[in-house]
Formats: C-alpha cells, sequence, structure tokens
C-alpha cells in the first residue's frame, strides 16, 4: 500500500525568508493557528531541570478535571498530540480508516505508514442521517472543530459514531486540537466510553506550541496501550508543570476565549472588507476557498505576510473543488494594521 506525501505544516518562517529574501524578524506568521497571546509561562523552579519527571504529581487528574472527563476516563500525558497521532496505528492490526477530507492530514499519514487502509471522509458522509458508512471502517478520526475548514460535529452525534464502531471493536479517535473556548463540543465527557479516543493540547488555545504537552483521554485498556508504545517519561518535567499551572488558571481561559471570538469575527470581517468574504472557521483562524489562493498567498509573502496555502486536492473534497488559503490571528493592533495594508494590496490578484 503506498504511503502518502509527508505532510507540510505552516510555520516554516526560516524558509520563507530565504524565498522571498525577508529577514525572519521582520515577518507576520500567520500560518499556523497558534495564539499570538499565549499563556504567560512563569519562572520555573530550577530542580524541574534536575530531576526525573514524577508520574504521581496529580496531572492527569488536573488534566480530567480541567476537560470535564468521565470518572472511567485514563487520561495519558504526551509530548503534543502529535506523538500520538504516529503512536495510536500501531495499537491496531491493518483496518481500515476513515478520515476527514480536508483535514490534518497527519493522521491520514501516519495511519496508512502503519500498513492500515485510509479511506476519506468527505462532505456526502456528512449529509443526512444515514450512517451505515460507518460500517465499512474499523477506525474513523474526526477533528472537532475540523483544521483546516472549521467544521464542527455535535459530540452526540460523535458518541453515536462511536457506539456504532464499537459494536465491532472499532474505535473513534477525536482530535480536539481547536476545541478550547468553545462551550459544549468536546467528548471529554464521553471519555472512558469503550473505543473513544480523544486528543487534547496546550499547542493552540494556550499558545504554548513549543512546550509539546498534550493529553490523551480514553478507556483504560487503550490507556495502558499508549503508555506502553510510549514508554517511560514521554513528557519532560518543566512541560508538566507548565501544563498543570496553565490548566488551574482558569480566569485565563475565560478571558482569552472572549477575546478569540472577537478577534476571529474581526479577521472575517477584514477578509471581507477587501474582496474575500465568505471565510469560515475556528477562535484561531479564517478559511477561504478562493480561485486565486495561490496567487493571494505569494502576495502577501511578497510583503512578509505568511499565510497557509492548500491546493486543490488538499482544500475541499468534490471533483470541481477550489485551493483555498488559511490565516491565523494577528496579535497585536500593529500587526492587525500591517494584514490589512497587505490585503489592500490585493485587489489586483482578486480581480484577476
Amino acid at each position: 500500500m503506498s504511503v502518502p506525501d509527508k505532510p507540510h505544516h505552516g510555520g516554516r518562517l526560516n524558509e520563507a525568508a530565504r524565498r522571498w529574501g525577508i529577514p525572519r524578524g521582520d515577518w507576520l506568521d500567520l500560518s499556523t493557528g497558534i495564539n499570538p497571546q499565549g499563556w504567560p509561562v512563569p519562572e520555573l523552579p530550577v530542580d524541574l531541570w534536575q530531576r526525573l519527571p514524577e508520574s504521581d504529581d496529580g496531572l492527569e487528574q488536573a488534566v480530567c478535571h480541567w476537560a470535564g472527563a468521565g470518572e472511567s476516563a485514563r487520561c495519558v500525558a504526551v509530548p503534543g498530540s502529535q506523538a500520538a497521532i504516529m503512536a495510536l496505528p500501531g495499537l491496531r492490526s491493518v483496518c481500515r480508516v476513515g478520515v476527514p477530507v480536508p483535514g490534518y492530514r497527519e493522521h491520514g499519514y501516519w495511519w496508512a505508514r502503519a500498513g492500515h487502509q485510509v479511506v476519506p471522509i468527505d462532505s456526502q458522509h456528512m449529509a443526512g442521517d444515514d450512517e451505515r458508512w460507518l460500517d465499512q471502517l474499523d477506525v474513523v478520526v474526526w477533528i472537532n472543530p475540523n483544521n483546516p475548514d472549521g467544521r464542527v460535529i455535535p459530540p452526540h452525534r460523535l458518541a453515536r459514531w462511536c457506539q456504532r464502531l464499537q459494536q465491532r471493536g472499532g474505535w473513534l479517535v477525536v482530535d480536539e486540537a481547536f476545541a478550547d473556548g468553545y462551550d459544549n463540543i468536546s467528548l471529554a465527557p464521553y471519555a472512558g466510553t469503550p473505543g473513544l479516543v480523544v486528543m487534547r493540547s496546550l499547542g493552540k488555545f494556550f499558545g504554548l506550541a513549543g512546550v509539546r504537552a498534550g493529553a490523551v483521554l480514553t478507556e483504560a485498556g487503550i490507556a495502558a496501550a499508549l503508555e506502553d508504545a510510549l514508554g517511560p517519561w514521554p513528557l519532560s518535567g518543566p512541560a508538566r508543570y507548565v501544563m498543570a499551572a496553565a490548566l488551574a488558571d482558569v480566569p485565563w481561559q475565560a478571558a482569552t476565549a472572549q477575546r478569540l471570538q472577537r478577534d476571529s469575527q474581526r479577521l472575517h470581517q477584514l477578509l471581507a472588507g477587501h474582496g474575500l468574504p465568505g471565510s469560515q472557521g475556528t477562535l484561531l483562524f479564517r478559511y477561504l476557498a478562493h480561485p486565486g489562493a495561490l496567487a493571494i498567498t505569494e502576495s502577501l509573502a511578497s510583503r512578509g505576510i505568511l499565510v497557509r496555502y492548500f491546493d486543490a486536492l488538499d482544500a475541499l473534497d468534490a471533483p470541481d473543488s477550489l485551493p483555498a488559503l488559511r490565516l491565523g490571528l494577528p496579535g497585536h493592533e500593529d500587526e492587525w494594521q500591517s494584514l490589512a495594508r497587505g490585503l489592500a494590496g490585493l485587489a489586483n490578484v482578486i480581480d484577476q
């Protein structure tokens, strides 16, 4: 079975600086969907750097409490969702795995690399109430909200998917990297249900992608297998400390959710005001299908503004789909003004 090409990601500033001849420090990077005003990390106790991580420091219990996980849920702390994305395919024998298209391509890549048959889930699967297509799959991966298009499936429907899959020993894997800041969309309260795997992360909402800290909420059997696959000390002591402190800072989380709601709407309106209406997305990015997406991306890059481009095959699932671009949020007012100036220079590109 062929393995797809390795996925590309946003944030490749060094590459952009070389290509466009613009110094790294002069770029406005909107390519990643990471909160530009992340949780303020305090000074860390010195002994964190000198001792091995302590697995009984209460972090896993703190994660379950923060996420509202069910009583039977088990938590596995992981060095970012990526570690779980890579490890989970090795916990099952070869099977058929559904992944969303469009969607975060690391999921399909690692399931295919482990020898599984990867089946795209497109918008036609979502239409109506007929879910018999689930019976052709052993594992379904869903990203909620989906990256890059921001599509959300209600948790009660996902729970129904899980129940149907589990009747045949299947799994539902839900990546909630962009779920923070929303009310009542997480499947964490269902965690502990047989066959359900829920991923959470500090990378996006908390703006702490560099710390590589996340968690998997699941049933005991899958948790034990995942822990065995990851080995001892998968998450560093400093990362465990930062994660526990960030999750406990409820006032910051509440204020940040409100700010991101305002900023996401502001970005939507800014795009519309410069001839790019109809964006969709999450609290942390806007996604826009457009025939001139590549030209827009390159025009912005020539002005030192880095956004994420998706070609037609990555962007949407229909045969006549358009390429697309995704823009993260500016962090401060001067960055908003820089983006506005960049968009103002797109008139000739958009009209082509």
